[in-house]
């Protein structure tokens, strides 16, 4: 596969949230706006970029049998780099996504990369995997927000769309909201699959 194969998968074919269902616990808690998923995607995308980097050139030094704890180690260190950046710099993004920042570790995402690509990837592979994947994931969670957003408050990225007399449907920006929101969007995506095919 040649890297614009690889970086091209991670925002269709192959995207984390619409296809391969990574990472949900953060795509359904925090998307209740367009700038919550865009800060989510983009925190995420940084971690699973530079821990992409990092497993990639140490793939020949960490030992098989401690992989995982080294993988982990390498997500947490830079999760905590963009946890006290977010805390200095964004500080109400921050504590929009809450707990959800530090979850970035587990983030099923991440690790899987590590695992089934960057380890055995040179480093230019690893990072521009890292890349497509981050991306897809950052622009599944700013669609996803933006639509629950635009439904759920009338607005998107805190813009008002239609004015005082829109009355927003606020089921959207509630818990099942976004199950409705991904459900459709999944069926959605589906449909134009198979209409390609």
């Amino acid at each position: 596969m040649n890297l614009q194969d690889e970086f091209t998968k991670g925002l269709w074919r192959d995207n984390p949230v619409f296809k391969l269902l990574l990472g949900l616990c953060p795509v359904l808690a925090v998307t209740t706006s367009a700038e919550n998923g865009l800060g989510m995607g983009l925190a995420t995308t940084f971690v699973l970029l530079c821990s992409n980097i990092v497993v990639s050139l140490l793939r020949k030094v960490i030992p098989s049998k401690v992989r995982i704890p080294s993988f982990i180690v390498i997500i947490a260190s830079f999760v905590t780099v963009v946890q006290l950046t977010m805390e200095a710099y964004l500080y109400d993004l921050h504590k929009a996504l809450g707990i959800f920042i530090p979850l970035i570790v587990v983030n099923c995402l991440i690790l899987g990369r590590a695992e089934a690509f960057a380890s055995k990837q040179p480093l230019r592979g690893a990072l521009i995997d890292g890349l497509g994947m981050g991306l897809g994931f950052t622009l599944a969670l700013f669609v996803l927000g933006g639509v629950r957003e635009i439904f759920g408050a009338g607005t998107l990225l805190g813009v008002s769309l239609f004015g005082g007399a829109y009355q927003p449907f606020l089921l959207m920006i509630l818990p099942p909201g976004a199950f409705i929101t991904l459900g459709f969007l999944l069926a959605g995506m589906n449909r134009i699959e198979s209409a390609r095919r």
